[in-house]
This record gives structure tokens, C-alpha cells and sequence, in this order.
């Protein structure tokens, strides 16, 4: 993805929770502004602390925060800072959220007796006074639906896409993990010089009968890309990759936007087949999981930049991935 080298957004304002410090630095430094001085703490008991130290009113206000874990933590320091910089008489405030938690539960399933928590969160950020989202790879592209407000959904494939290329693989087939991620895999292998596409069907044959993976398509003797939109406890991925060197498959290449990595992901991706697992940086990565020689990140701040500067600037946003 092509991108300008050098930004001048002499207009805006960047503010950072605590989530996402490094990414947040990164942007403001491609962006070639400083970011805001704002206070994010907590009191003695535990209740979260705001404090805006500049002047912000009239501006163009960006507040760099995922919702990743603590989870409920980072969700109320980004309601708690939308709040205090409202108060202060921003002109606009943007919430970027590289990682939308809550996300995957964004529909009622089997019972009506459960919470669509995306949408509760969207009600949150719209109601605090929020004029726009910008996010990065959204579990559910619908969720966007569930705002009162713009939302403006980035891609992480064409970061992704840049490493799969560098690696010059000979003979390589992108996998999908699963059905519904075919689109995003069938976009990537169009991108990577129109490669073959294997996906995985998962089954159970019946009641508490282990879960039976069948590949279609030909990866015997080639490199695997596995593509999704997260790592989760990456007990599923390893054990997809169980499946694909069973198969035959030589090397298998995990990429995935978001480093989740909760449970016993460390120990899974430690012990699993795969040969290498490449995420980007809209979650930190624990120092467990970085110990992991086959876990590599890449950044996001360049073309998280370019979005902001676009927003700021009333350009399109869909221009950046058009190919």
C-alpha cells in the first residue's frame, strides 16, 4: 500500500489512553505532532482518573485507544476521556480503536436470553459524544451498523500482505481457518499474484465426538498462509495447522490483524507446528508471548496515520485500498 512519506495535520489533536501506548507514540511521530498532555490514572480506589492539561477547544481531537484486554478497563478510560474532552469543548472527536472489544458478541445465539454487547458499547461511545469511529479490522463488518455515529473500518491485509510478499515463497496456498473467512482469505490470495485457496471445514460428526478437519484443496507440498482477523487462545489455528502438515503441507505462515492471545495461547503457540505467526500491533504483545521466537509484529502506525490524516482532512478512506 502506497503511502506518503510525510504528513502535515498542523490542525489536530492526539490524546492515548494506556492501552496502546507505543502505537500511539508511533502514530504521532508519522503524523509529526506531539502527543496531547492528558493524565489517565486511577484514584485510591480504584475508579479511573482523567485530567485534559491543554487547551483542546475547537480542535480536531483523536483519542488512540483499543479495548483489548483489561477489556473493561480500556473501554472506560475511552468513554471516561471522550467524556472530559467533550466537556473541554473539542470541535470533533474521533475515537480510534485499533481493536473493537466486545465485537464478537454481536448477535443473539441460540437463546434470547444474552446481551449483542457490541451494540451496547456502540450506544456507550455515541452517547458519551463521539462524532466518528475509526477501527481496524472489525470481527463483524455489521457492527458498524449498530452506531449513530460515521464509522470508518480499516484494513490490516495490505501491512500483512507486504510480509507475505517479502518472503518470496515458491509455491504458497492461502488458507482459510474456517468458512466464514473465505472472502477475507479469497481477497488476499487475489493479492498475492492470484495464489490457490484451501479452507478448512471444521465438523463434529456428532455429540462429544472431537472435531474433524477437513481440507479442501491441494496444500501438499507447499507453504500455508493462514489468514484470519485474530488469535484468540490459538488452540483452533494450532490445531489447524495439525491438519494442513498431515495433509502433506511443508511450511505454515499464521497472519492475523489482532495478537488476542488470552488463555493458553503462549503455551499452544509454543508447542504447536506452525512455523512462524505474524500480527500487528493494535494489541500489545505480553512479554510471554514476545519470548515466542516464532511470533513477529508488524505496525500499523503508517497506515493508521494516513486514516487520521484523511479524516482530518474530509478525504476518502476507501481511496487507501483500492488496488
Amino acid at each position: 500500500m502506497p503511502l506518503p512519506e510525510v504528513y502535515t495535520v498542523p490542525d489536530i489533536k492526539l490524546f492515548a489512553g494506556n492501552a496502546t501506548p507505543d502505537l500511539a507514540q508511533k502514530i504521532a511521530d508519522r503524523l509529526f505532532c506531539k502527543l496531547g498532555d492528558c493524565e489517565v490514572g486511577r484514584f485510591s480506589d480504584g475508579e479511573i482518573s482523567v485530567q485534559i492539561n491543554e487547551n483542546v477547544r475547537g480542535a480536531d481531537v483523536f483519542i488512540i485507544q483499543s479495548t483489548c484486554a483489561p477489556t473493561n478497563d480500556n473501554l472506560v478510560e475511552l468513554i471516561v476521556m471522550v467524556d472530559a474532552l467533550r466537556r473541554a469543548s473539542a470541535g470533533r472527536i474521533t475515537a480510534v480503536i485499533p481493536y473493537f472489544g466486545y465485537a464478537r458478541q454481536d448477535r443473539r445465539v441460540r437463546s434470547a436470553r444474552v446481551p449483542i454487547t457490541a451494540k451496547v458499547v456502540a450506544d456507550f461511545l455515541s452517547s458519551v459524544g463521539v462524532d466518528r469511529v475509526l477501527t481496524c479490522d472489525l470481527h463483524a463488518e455489521q457492527i458498524q451498523g449498530f452506531f449513530d455515529v460515521p464509522v470508518d473500518n480499516v484494513f490490516g491485509s495490505p501491512v500483512l500482505l507486504e510480509d507475505m510478499l517479502a518472503k518470496e515463497l515458491p509455491n504458497p496456498v492461502v488458507v482459510s481457518p474456517d468458512i466464514g473467512g473465505v472472502v477475507r482469505a479469497r481477497a488476499v490470495a487475489k493479492l498475492l499474484h492470484d495464489t490457490d485457496l484451501a479452507i478448512i471445514d471444521k465438523r463434529r460428526p456428532k455429540a462429544n465426538v472431537s472435531q474433524v478437519m477437513h481440507i479442501i484443496g491441494d496444500v501438499e507440498g507447499r507453504d500455508c498462509i493462514i489468514v484470519d482477523d485474530m488469535i484468540d487462545t490459538g488452540g483452533t489455528l494450532c490445531k489447524a495447522a495439525e491438519a494442513l502438515k498431515e495433509h502433506g503441507a511443508n511450511r505454515v505462515f499464521a497472519y492475523a490483524t489482532h495478537p488476542v492471545f488470552s488463555g493458553n495461547a503462549p503455551q499452544n503457540i509454543r508447542e504447536s507446528v506452525i512455523d512462524e505467526v505474524i500480527v500487528t500491533d493494535t494489541i500489545p504483545l505480553s512479554d510471554e508471548i514476545a519470548a515466542i521466537g516464532k511470533v513477529s509484529q508488524l505496525t500499523l502506525s503508517t497506515m493508521l496515520a494516513e486514516a487520521i490524516r484523511r479524516v482530518s482532512n474530509e478525504e476518502s478512506i476507501s481511496a487507501m485500498f483500492q488496488h
